[in-house]
């Protein structure tokens, strides 16, 4: 019996609904490998981050992270419901514009933006851009200066905070790719460029400490650290932040064993923490600005599989295999990541065994889970497998010439196709022949 799924999930034969629609019919219709979005719980869940600002009675913005699922459609529903959004290259960006999207409304990151990439961004009235290094200052103040304008600005900081996650989505440490080191002095230098250049509006301070984070301590830590560079600023320089801006990275259930906050709690920490540090340090009470991308999708998003081939060998886990794997969903072949599935048909049907669910990639490493417990499963049965909203589809691939799937965004019983599926022919539009 699995636990993420209720009985207001099932239709009356018992089948998984998702948005309100059948997923055995989303199936045949569509066609798998499929993700589907429950558009009502991304809406929710940007209402819930949305009222903790202001039941706190606090300036905010909620800033979704595209990077978890970046389409036309996606934006849309973020600009429906209010929040800002974060991109980190010129693809999301133009995905934004083509959304309609409120330019005002969208902050830029990117510890390597290109000089095209910035004349994008000031070209379209980027609402802000977070400033990662000392060449991109130069780069930007060079874009700025060329355009005859200006533009709002943050500065982003390593606070040398790690948080308890995986080694490659830690990023607050000292030790990071990203953002100005403050003990070395990297972020006071930083700031003083900006103060003395005129076309630059310094707004505030940035950081981001990681994803998947279960922890308060991680995210209270960084609030507090926050705080005190921006007294640190008002006293050595005179300069008082407008925001503070905590990042993202609120965990969310995957499996059985993870037992997160709700998201809104880590939001609610945080912001006393703000206003605890702030008094004590005599400062304005700033902006609170958050930057959520697997929370508000992560838990929405469904892939449908259809199950193939089987293998079973004596005193062997058996392999059952689905027409999917890593090329939409790299990230337990990336990061050991756990899911769980279920069968479409009857989500809540007894466990008959445990399998070692098999993508169809060529690579020993293409499995979605080495340890999945389903019922008994036939060729043609579809599997669910749950909470695949955040970097599934956007870290997808076309390995081995693999068409990268459709999306399909459910809502209150209603089914549209957000992202076509890719055909053939599209594997191949950017090839050339060679002319030898």
């Amino acid at each position: 019996m699995n636990q993420q799924i209720t009985a207001q999930q099932l239709t009356d034969a018992g089948h998984l609904m998702i948005g309100g629609c059948d997923s055995i019919e989303l199936a045949h219709e569509y066609g798998t490998p499929l993700v589907v979005y429950d558009v009502s719980q991304i809406r929710n869940q940007i209402r819930s981050f949305r009222k903790v600002f202001e039941e706190n009675n606090v300036d905010y913005a909620v800033s979704y992270a595209s990077k978890a699922f970046a389409a036309i459609a996606m934006y849309q529903v973020a600009a429906a419901e209010q929040a800002h959004v974060d991109v980190v290259s010129a693809g999301e960006l133009y995905t934004a514009i083509k959304a309609g999207f409120p330019m005002e409304r969208v902050s830029f990151h990117g510890n390597n933006k290109s000089k095209e990439e910035l004349e994008m961004a000031i070209d379209h009235h980027v609402g802000i851009i977070m400033i990662d290094n000392f060449h991109e200052i130069d780069l930007l103040s060079a874009v700025l200066e060329s355009k005859n304008t200006t533009v709002d600005v943050m500065l982003r900081i390593t606070p040398g905070i790690s948080a308890h996650t995986n080694k490659y989505i830690q990023t607050g440490q000292v030790d990071s790719k990203f953002g100005f080191d403050l003990q070395s002095g990297q972020a006071d230098e930083a700031l003083q460029k900006i103060l003395a250049n005129p076309r630059m509006k310094m707004r505030g301070l940035h950081a981001h400490i990681g994803s998947q984070i279960f922890e308060l301590a991680g995210f209270k830590g960084v609030a507090k650290k926050l705080v005190e560079v921006a007294a640190h600023w008002r006293d050595q320089f005179g300069y008082e932040a407008e925001v503070i801006n905590v990042g993202g990275g609120f965990g969310i259930r995957y499996v059985s064993s993870d037992h997160p906050l709700r998201p809104e709690e880590f939001v609610d920490a945080i912001i006393k923490a703000i206003k605890s540090e702030t008094s004590v340090k005599g400062l304005a009470m700033p902006a609170i600005w958050i930057e959520p991308g697997r929370s508000i999708v992560g838990p929405a998003g469904y892939n449908l599989y259809t199950v193939g081939s089987r293998k079973d060998v004596p005193g062997l886990k058996p392999y059952v295999t689905v027409n999917g794997g890593m090329g939409d969903n790299i990230r337990p072949a990336l990061y050991q990541a756990a899911y769980e599935t279920v069968l479409a048909s009857n989500p809540q049907a007894p466990i008959k065994e445990h399998v070692r669910l098999a993508g169809k990639y060529c690579e020993s490493g293409d499995i979605l889970s080495q340890d999945q417990g389903l019922p008994d499963t036939k060729p043609g049965d579809v599997l669910a497998m749950l909470d695949t909203g955040a970097y599934g589809y956007s870290m997808a691939s076309n390995y081995n010439r693999n068409p990268r799937p459709a999306v399909v965004f459910a809502e209150n019983g209603q089914a549209q196709l957000v992202i076509e599926r890719e055909s053939l022919d599209d594997l191949i539009s950017l090839d050339r022949s060679y002319a030898q």
